[in-house]
């Protein structure tokens, strides 16, 4: 039954049918028959898929990944659906409209969507005030950046903005350097500028009576020197986890037509192209760690197999993103149903 309306809504501007979408469930949501009605409908319970990670306990080990509910707008509905958490953001400092539109993009032939966003956000503030005045039964992560127009030697300042004005509101941290839809952004993941950034984080963090778990997000086309880098710098600073990873610049081996993708231009794929290289990233991690630092596995999750791929590469959890879009609601309880068995 999703597979005829996406076909219907994936004809409309995907923007458009986010917020669409999403607030047309708000206000089903708003009527306790029809809440009781999606929640028997989505969640799958099973103490099987219970996880205790970075020290917090998680209901199952399916989130959605951060820039799909990037205000805390939607926190009740993706609890509703089943999600084990969600990741919310990426926040800025100040507000800022993002890149200018259209600047979300579908590719059907490759399950796949291409973004630039430009983190696209409320403000750290108003982001902040609207979690706490959330009622909430999930996790929440909260996914920090920069504003686009804070040079890249004062970052720091824009993450420990974020930090300190999220603390009480989130239950972990990520910090972003990884988007490829902020000019400059990703020369923050080289080691000295890194290092300066987390470091300055952390020591925020641990004089915190309560510490939250710090984690980075790391983008999919590193060299292995630079993820050798990071793996060393995360253990240096004790971060709580990576999550791997953010999107691609890369366009190899897509099906959709390079006219198409010439016309839609710059921006980070996500979906199934990255299913691969994000699984054997999650797997290098994890073996060049021993296991030692907890991972988040984002890319190309559409099904309980893409999750168990995951999972056994050394994954403590997913995030998904492009495959919800993709495969709808029931995403979550048939990835949490197929684990389970």
């Amino acid at each position: 039954m999703y597979a005829v309306l996406r076909d219907i809504l994936f004809n409309f501007d995907a923007e458009d049918v986010h917020y669409f979408s999403m607030n047309a469930m708000k206000t089903v949501l708003k009527v306790n028959i029809f809440k009781k009605l999606l929640e028997k409908s989505f969640q799958y319970q099973d103490a099987s898929l219970e996880k205790q990670v970075f020290g917090l306990p998680f209901k199952n080990p399916v989130g959605l990944g951060a820039g799909f509910d990037k205000n805390a707008l939607y926190l009740k509905e993706l609890e509703t659906i089943g999600f084990g958490f969600v990741e919310i953001g990426t926040v800025t400092p100040l507000p800022q409209p993002g890149n200018e539109k259209p600047r979300l993009f579908r590719l059907p032939k490759d399950k796949a969507i291409i973004n630039r966003m430009g983190f696209n956000n409320d403000g750290v503030k108003v982001v902040a005030a609207r979690l706490r005045a959330s009622k909430r039964n999930i996790i929440v992560g909260g996914n920090i950046g920069k504003n686009k127009v804070t040079a890249n030697e004062d970052a720091w300042k824009d993450y420990e903005i974020c930090l300190n004005e999220l603390f009480d509101c989130v239950d972990y941290f990520v910090v972003n350097v990884s988007s490829p839809n902020t000019p400059g952004l990703r020369e923050l993941q080289e080691k000295a500028s890194l290092r300066r950034i987390l470091s300055h984080l952390q020591n925020i963090n641990q004089g915190r009576i309560n510490t939250k778990p710090l984690l980075l997000k790391i983008a999919p086309d590193l060299t292995v020197g630079q993820l050798d880098d990071i793996i060393e710098l995360a253990q240096e600073i004790k971060l709580s986890g990576l999550v791997a990873t953010n999107t691609t610049i890369s366009r190899k081996g897509l099906v959709t037509d390079k006219d198409t993708l010439e016309k839609i231009g710059a921006g980070g794929l996500s979906g199934m192209p990255l299913k691969e290289k994000s699984t054997q990233m999650v797997h290098y991690i994890n073996r060049q760690t021993n296991g030692s630092i907890p991972l988040i596995a984002s890319g190309g999750v559409f099904n309980g197999k893409d999750a168990g791929e995951k999972l056994a590469a050394g994954a403590s959890l997913v995030q998904l993103w492009t495959g919800f879009i993709y495969e709808g609601p029931g995403i979550v309880k048939s990835i949490c149903k197929e684990l389970a068995d």
